[in-house]
Formats: structure tokens, C-alpha cells, sequence
């Protein structure tokens, strides 16, 4: 199936729920067995084994509804549900980093990412290196005897180089690691990260995947080969989610196809009307013709998030923050991938230590939303009268 049929009816059965087209939501933490023999047998450790209901925990026809599709949609061999996008690269890199190990990440990664490899990852003996987000092949100078993951982000969610997965991969690959990438801003719908080499794909399932802004949750996808490892640190973690919120994900993501290419098509439009204004410096989205990730994005990519940056000429933080404060239609605030449109000052300058930002004035990050492109542009003129007069 394509991937549009994909979406529509991957991850549901309604034989299995009289007839139901949506999985309901089952809300459970104990299950009871029919008797002594079958709870003895209720299952173990292995990989299928975390496919049964057994425990609330551990998911529910509802979870698994959303697990399946989301791998499904991806081509991976199996997905499981978590409380957010950062308690999916915590439990992924857990699964691979012990004491004595060293883990490549790139330095535009995703900042809480960096804080979790500082602040618990550093005490408990793993040595995480940052590495320029765009040394591609290069990455196999990097690795050492000990290095046990190589992590990627593609693109960097606030600077949006765009890394060559396929390359790091290879390299990756020939020595034995394994590859983590948060590919929440290609999704399972633009980006088909396991035809790509990736084994473990994370997302921030908050985003486009349930689209509303009214979950927080992480979705793992793995390959066959790194299904278990990741499954039982998620569920040594403790790990599980509601199933009412895996509802609403599993509602989001039947539309993330018509949402994401509208999106996408409006982020083109304003990001090329940028290109044009004199305020703007350079504007950064690797599916603009002229970026540098360009050529990658559209070997590798289907289509692009509609979240981006752009650099504005030199300006002091009080024009910046004038023209945040004028902007009505652009909400500041955290996050992405929802139905509405959002704009924040983008430090990236803070979060580099491998390599250095100057890209020659403030970085804005936009999330283009569901609103009309045009009336997006006149608040964003908004914004740009209110920098100059300040």
C-alpha cells in the first residue's frame, strides 16, 4: 500500500471491535487471566512477547494500534509509545551507553539531548562527543574502539544543517555501531529513515504526528536487529503512556499527510518571501533551492517541515524582541508541528562547543501552521515595521 492508504488503515481492525473503525481506548493497569496456567504463561522478555497485553504498563490494544502504525508508515519492525520526545532519546541512547563507552552526537543537536549526555550520561562514565553536523563520511575518523553509538539529527531542529545520513551510516555501519537519529522533523511520512541506514528512529511524537498540540509523547522505531535492546530499557524505565493520549496521537496521525503537505507548501511560500526582504540576512530550509543541505534533502526527503529559520540582519535584542511582540498571528512559545504558527529567538550560539555560529545577525525559528500563508506574511510585515522603528 501507499503511504496515503497506508494512513488510513494501518494500526486498525474493526473485526476485532465490532466493527469500530477507530481502536477504542482501553484504560487498564491490571489484566486478568482466565486461569493459573495462562498468567504463567503471560509472557517474557523477549520481542514479540512485549506485543501482548499483560499489564497496563507494558500497552494496550490502544497503544499497540498507534505502535503499529507509526512503524508501519516508517518500514520499521516495531515501534513503542513513550511520555515524550526526550524520554525517546533518553531510553535509545540508555540502551546502547554504559560506563567506558563514547557516543558520537552531533553539536546542532536538539539542546535537552546535549543536557542528558552532560548532566546524567558524563557522571555515569559514557564520554559523549559533539561532532560537526555535516562531516558526513568523515564520521569514521571519529569513531574509537570503544565508541558503542553514533547519534544524528537531520535537519539540526533550530540551525537546519542537513546531515547525510546515508554516508554517517555506511561508516557506521562497517565498524559495527549502530545509528540513532531523532528524525522528528522529517516524520515517518517525508522520511523513510531505515531505507537510509538509521536503526533506531526517534520522534517527538508531540509534534506533526499527533498535530494538535494537546499530547507530549515519543515514539522509538527500530529494526529487527535493535527491537529488544531498546524495548527492555524502555520497559526497565518504567516507561508507558496513557491510552487515551495514544488515541489522540492515533487521530492526529491519520492526517499528518494532508497537514504536513499544506504546511509545507505554506513554508515555502513565506520562506521565499523572506528571501526577499531586506531585514532578512538568510533564511535557513534545506528544501529552499540555494541551501546548502539542499542536494541531501532532496535525495533523501520526500518533502520538508514546515519549521525553519531565518537570520536577520545585525540587530540588537531589543529591535529582536520588538519584533517578536508585534508579531498576532505567530504565538511565542515552545514546540512545533501542531495547527498553529509559532515564532521564538533561536540562541544556537549557547549549545555549540564542536563548532562555532555566526551566521551574522539574530536567528528566528517559525513554525508555519494551518493559517493562511498571506495573512501570515502581513504579520510577519507587522513584525518587520516594528523592528525598524525600533
Amino acid at each position: 500500500m501507499k503511504k496515503d492508504t497506508l494512513l488510513a488503515r494501518a494500526g486498525r481492525d474493526p473485526a476485532r471491535h465490532q466493527g469500530m473503525v477507530n481502536t477504542p481506548v482501553f484504560r487498564t493497569s491490571t489484566v486478568i487471566f482466565p486461569d493459573f496456567e495462562s498468567y504463567e504463561a503471560r509472557g517474557g522478555d523477549g520481542g514479540d512477547d512485549y506485543k501482548q497485553v499483560r499489564y497496563g504498563l507494558l500497552g494496550t490494544p490502544t497503544t499497540f494500534a498507534l505502535e503499529e502504525a507509526v512503524a508501519r508508515m516508517e518500514g520499521g519492525h516495531a515501534a513503542v509509545a513513550v511520555p515524550s520526545g526526550l524520554a525517546a532519546i533518553t531510553a535509545a541512547l540508555s540502551a546502547y551507553a554504559r560506563s567506558g563507552d563514547h557516543v558520537l552526537v552531533p553539536d546542532s543537536v536538539y539542546s535537552p539531548t546535549r543536557t542528558f549526555c552532560d548532566r546524567q550520561l558524563k557522571p555515569k562514565g559514557v564520554e559523549t562527543e559533539y561532532y560537526d553536523p555535516l562531516v558526513g563520511a568523515g564520521i569514521d575518523k571519529l569513531i574509537r574502539p570503544n565508541t558503542r553509538a553514533v547519534f544524528c539529527e537531520a535537519p539540526g531542529s533550530l540551525s537546519f544543517e542537513m546531515q547525510d545520513i546515508p554516508a554517517i551510516a555506511e561508516a557506521a555501519h562497517r565498524r559495527g555501531l549502530p545509528v540513532l537519529a531523532d528524525t522528528t522533523w522529517g516524520t515517518p511520512y517525508f522520511f523513510r529513515s531505515f531505507e537510509k541506514g538509521v536503526d533506531v528512529s526517534i520522534h517527538a511524537a508531540t509534534k506533526y504526528i499527533a498535530g494538535h498540540s494537546d499530547v507530549v509523547m515519543g515514539v522509538i522505531v527500530t529494526n529487527e536487529r535493535h527491537w529488544l535492546a531498546v524495548r527492555r530499557t524502555v520497559a526497565d524505565f518504567g516507561f508507558g503512556v496513557s491510552p487515551d493520549d495514544c488515541y489522540l496521537a492515533l487521530r492526529g496521525f491519520r492526517t499528518i499527510g494532508v497537514r504536513m503537505k499544506q504546511q509545507m507548501a505554506s513554508a515555502l511560500e513565506i520562506a521565499r518571501w523572506l528571501q526577499s526582504q531586506q531585514q532578512v540576512r538568510r533564511v535557513l530550509y534545506p528544501a529552499l533551492e540555494g541551501d546548502p543541505g539542499h542536494a541531501i534533502w532532496k535525495r533523501d526527503f520526500t518533502g520538508a517541515a514546515s519549521l525553519f529559520s531565518f537570520v536577520l540582519q545585525p540587530a540588537g535584542d531589543r529591535q529582536v524582541a520588538a519584533f517578536v511582540n508585534a508579531l498576532e498571528l505567530f504565538g511565542i512559545g515552545s514546540s512545533w508541528g501542531g495547527f498553529e504558527s509559532l515564532a521564538v529567538v533561536a540562541r544556537v550560539e549557547r549549545y555549540r562547543t564542536a563548532t562555532r555560529w555566526d551566521p551574522g545577525g539574530p536567528t528566528i525559528r517559525l513554525h508555519i501552521g494551518l493559517e493562511d500563508p498571506g495573512d501570515l506574511i502581513a504579520d510577519l510585515e507587522r513584525g518587520f515595521a516594528a523592528l525598524q522603528k525600533a
